[in-house]
């Protein structure tokens, strides 16, 4: 992985404009700040990657690698994933890996999320619970699937511990998700929970998940 981070320029801190307006490329381990994670640069599967463990007894949503100085409102953010359970993690553990975005100062983010696990489960209810919108902490996928049955989650074709490329495009209170350079979106979501509003970008993992991220790209609009 090229380590490159185009919103730096010679040490001046750039403005918001700039921040918003130039593709952001491939992170490392100094341009994160890890919550509930441990955070390494690794080889994993023939490339470079970030490597992002959940610490263990962490809270739903709270393990995730926060891509100093960017901000994102609307744009895409693209990058190569890989998750899967963590040694020792327990039967429910699904894998889960994703982006969190528009994260704000006071802790409150969107964020879409895979389940590699379920890709290939011979469950079909299993299988159709692949992908997932939540917004935190007040929209987490068992008040979602409560509220509004399948409306948050989505199949798609997935296996534990394989780089899966994933892009999401984000406008206003509307998102799409991507997987694997499909032309067409796997899940859709009209009704983002927060306000539209620009905020931080992160490497976001699940309780019990091992995680590799590469090649990421952050495109704003």
């Amino acid at each position: 992985m090229n380590v490159r981070f185009a919103s730096v320029t010679t040490g001046i801190h750039a403005s918001l404009w700039v921040l918003l307006s130039i593709p952001l490329a491939a992170q490392s381990i100094d341009r994160l700040a890890g919550k509930n994670v441990s955070i390494a640069q690794t080889n994993y599967r023939g490339r470079s990657a970030v490597r992002v463990i959940a610490t263990t007894g962490a809270i739903n949503a709270t393990s995730y690698a926060v891509i100093k100085d960017a901000l994102f409102r609307d744009g895409t953010i693209e990058v190569d994933l890989a998750g899967q359970p963590a040694a020792g993690a327990g039967l429910e553990v699904r894998g889960f890996i994703g982006i969190s975005f528009r994260i704000q100062g006071d802790g409150r983010y969107e964020y879409i999320y895979l389940r590699p696990t379920n890709g290939r489960a011979d469950d079909q209810v299993r299988r159709n619970h692949s992908t997932q919108y939540s917004s935190y902490p007040d929209f987490d996928f068992a008040r979602l699937r409560q509220e509004a049955p399948e409306k948050y989650e989505s199949y798609v074709d997935l296996r534990p511990g394989v780089w899966t490329k994933y892009k999401i495009e984000v406008e206003g209170r509307k998102a799409r998700l991507y997987v694997d350079g499909a032309e067409q979106p796997c899940l859709i979501v009209n009704d983002l929970k927060l306000e539209p509003q620009a905020g931080g970008v992160a490497l976001w993992v699940g309780p019990g998940t091992e995680g590799y991220f590469s090649n990421l790209k952050i495109t704003a609009k």
